[in-house]
């Protein structure tokens, strides 16, 4: 199976109707035309279909940091909610521990490198659904790395996160977002 057959999130889909919505209010696409593709755009299954919905469409990024380092020697490092995640993240912490919940983060690079220095904390990182993952640079001399259902082969439209890093007696956790039972 190609990359391109793979399904797609409701999150991917969610993603390409804001491109084609600030597509047509820069008017490189006309009313009839986003509407056209706003209808396929929702009810793509595949990687392929939405990826031609978009591949004539400019590529447009805010502004982010390059690169950002976060350091603590005692406190807990934490990132969740509405934040902009650069493309690489350096993370040092001595005693304390990271969570770094890039679940509902502004994402503007489709590879964002996590470079993680830990010496007795642990590190948590939550993706947001359809990313994937690769740890195979992260190195735990007495804990544990654990990716339960994440994925590592990058794919077409998901971001893709590379961890690099060490931790002494710490452990690192990638995971996807909790699901709740109840919501209102």
């Amino acid at each position: 199976m190609s990359e391109l057959q793979m399904r797609v999130s409701d999150g991917d889909r969610e993603r390409t109707t804001q491109q084609l919505q600030h597509a047509f209010s820069e008017g490189r696409l006309t009313q009839l035309e986003l509407e056209d593709r706003l209808e396929i755009a929702l009810t793509a299954k595949t990687y392929g279909e939405l990826l031609g919905l978009i591949d004539d469409l400019p590529v447009e990024e805010p502004q982010v940091d390059d690169v950002v380092e976060l350091e603590s020697k005692n406190g807990h490092i934490k990132r969740s909610g509405d934040w902009a995640v650069p493309r690489r993240l350096r993370v040092a912490s001595k005693y304390g521990s990271v969570e770094l919940d890039l679940s509902e983060a502004v994402v503007t690079n489709p590879v964002v490198d996590i470079e993680l220095d830990l010496a007795y904390g642990s590190a948590k990182i939550i993706l947001p659904d359809g990313g994937v993952a690769n740890v195979d640079a992260f190195r735990s001399d007495y804990g544990q790395v654990t990716t339960s259902d994440v994925p590592s082969r990058p794919r077409p439209g998901a971001l893709y996160v590379v961890i690099s890093g060490r931790t002494k007696y710490g452990g690192l956790a990638v995971r996807y977002p909790r699901r709740r039972w109840f919501s209102h």
